[in-house]
């Protein structure tokens, strides 16, 4: 692909000082140079209701879909909750997921990376994100899962500084940019 890659940067926790959000923004500095990586606000996106899913859906839903339509791909952090994925991410996911088939999720490569304080890292909640990302036709990347255990020990000023974690990550990122250049070289033929 020729220039920088977009990017759509999804933080599963809504708190100040959010782990999930470290590593998105040190990911995001960590390929500056090669993309541009919005980060979306779920945070004021409302309950889903089928009743508000209409062309005049709230504009926090709007927005979250534009900027996803608009991105060549999405890296999603989360932290696990209860051996599960947040409720605020699930719910995000719920509404840029419609309308069924159609979609801005449909067909985007998706990076997932999980972190929790336990020495899991996250891992239930990277499997239950990956298959609720496969139901809205969405592309999860092919790489190992990336999870990031004892999170508590490896972020410090709002930053992840474990540069095995960074370094592993990084390396799925390039992935994730090999899936959007198949994907770009797809359509284009």
């Amino acid at each position: 692909m020729a220039g920088k890659y977009t990017l759509v940067g999804i933080s599963g926790s809504l708190r100040r000082d959010s782990y999930s959000t470290a590593i998105l923004r040190t990911l995001a500095e960590a390929i500056a140079e090669q993309a541009t990586t919005v980060i979306a606000d779920i945070g004021s996106i409302p309950h889903y209701n089928a009743d508000l899913d209409t062309d005049d859906a709230p504009a926090p839903v709007r927005l979250l879909k534009q900027q996803i339509a608009r991105a060549d791909g999405l890296i999603v952090v989360s932290a696990e909750f209860n051996h599960g994925i947040p409720g605020v991410l699930k719910n995000a996911i719920d509404w840029a997921s419609r309308p069924v088939f159609k979609s801005p999720l449909r067909d985007k490569p998706v990076l997932i990376v999980t972190e929790s304080p336990a020495f899991t890292g996250g891992v239930r909640a990277q499997y239950q994100l990956r298959e609720t990302l496969v139901s809205t036709l969405a592309r999860p990347v092919p790489t190992p899962e990336i999870v990031i255990g004892a999170v508590q020990t490896k972020v410090a000023g709002g930053r992840l500084t474990d540069r095995a974690a960074i370094d592993f990550a990084v390396a799925a990122i390039d992935v994730l940019f090999h899936e959007i250049d198949q994907l770009h070289a797809a359509l284009t033929a």
